[in-house]
């Protein structure tokens, strides 16, 4: 089969950072489904990954944590798939990736996909989707009051895959008051597509522009980018006993400030699940059924902003280097093999 990946971490300038090749076929067993993948599309995880990590096993390493595409075949364990069935999902970061024309899967983290989408819009959703998921309604409990609190939530960095999921995720929750960051003019239209109530920017103090929009301390605060420029800020602004989630990687997080209005911290890694075989794995399919149904019935739209085609080691080197550019807004998508 045909398949992108690398040898040796680095950066993505480099002409081996992500290399065209044949491997041999995967074989599916126990509760795996081997799909035939369509589309996929690029996260921060992946450059991540390739800036730093080398080959999980033997010669190559293939990146890739989300895809759309057609049931091939099935393990013998597979209870809820058969051949020929459309899915999407996002894999799992402790196996090899979706950039290659045929994908091992764990069936308890496969969704079918949404009918009322193409390859490349299934293929936008399913990370980012699950982590806002996990963050909005799992981690921060966004459906439940907090005492005193205005029921409002920031979204730090909402032009960006997960937050562009995360608007419109929250939006579902009745009497919840969306606030998003986003700092140029074609982000913050974005966001106020998506549904948020109010934008501001996050080059900007935050407090004080949470506090001009007059609706009270918000109750709940999820960043998604830059956590550590934003910290002060975010226990200045927050209600006492509010709860903050975070999905990024800083070198350090000073959480003292928190302390005297007891806000209570959830760090969400949508790996989780997957990394450990928890024994509420397949809860990762269920949202994305959860998510396909909103997605079929007009609640929820695809990310997707940009195609490539096809899939091949140049365009993936292209998202990339969008995604590391840091101006990218939505998702970045590449379809179709050749």
């Amino acid at each position: 089969m045909r398949a992108i990946g690398y040898q040796q971490p680095g950066t993505i300038d480099r002409t081996e950072a992500l290399v065209d090749i044949e491997l041999p076929d995967p074989n599916a067993t126990g509760r795996d489904l081997l799909v035939e993948v369509k589309a996929v599309s690029v996260n921060p995880v992946d450059t991540k990954v390739r800036a730093g990590s080398g080959s999980i096993h033997g010669d190559w390493r293939i990146l890739g944590w989300d895809a759309a595409g057609v049931v091939r075949a099935v393990g013998p364990q597979v209870r809820g798939f058969e051949p020929g069935d459309e899915v999407f999902y996002a894999g799992s970061i402790g196996r090899d990736g979706t950039n290659a024309e045929l994908h091992l899967v764990d069936e308890r983290i496969v969704g079918r996909k949404p009918a009322s989408l193409d390859w490349a819009e299934a293929a936008a959703l399913p990370l980012t989707a699950i982590t806002a998921w996990e963050a909005l309604f799992e981690r921060l409990s966004v459906r439940t009051p907090v005492a005193g609190a205005a029921p409002a939530l920031l979204i730090i960095g909402g032009a960006g895959g997960v937050g562009s999921m995360a608007i419109q995720l929250a939006r579902q929750v009745p009497d919840l008051t969306v606030i998003a960051t986003a700092s140029r003019p074609e982000t913050q239209a974005w966001v106020r597509e998506l549904g948020a109530h109010h934008v501001i920017d996050h080059r900007q103090p935050l407090a004080q522009q949470v506090a001009d929009l007059g609706i009270g301390a918000p109750a709940f605060v999820f960043s998604a980018t830059h956590t550590d420029e934003h910290i002060e800020q975010i226990a200045e602004l927050i209600a006492p006993q509010g709860r903050f989630a975070l999905i990024d990687d800083p070198k350090t997080l000073d959480v003292v400030p928190f302390k005297r209005k007891s806000v209570s911290t959830h760090w969400e890694f949508m790996f989780t699940r997957s990394m450990f075989e928890t024994a509420d794995m397949e809860t990762q399919g269920q949202i994305l059924s959860a998510i396909a149904s909103l997605v079929d019935a007009g609640e929820v739209r695809t990310t997707l902003t940009e195609r490539f085609s096809p899939i091949n080691a140049a365009n993936l080197k292209r998202a990339h280097q969008a995604l590391e550019s840091t101006t990218a807004r939505g998702k970045i998508v590449i379809e179709g093999w050749q």
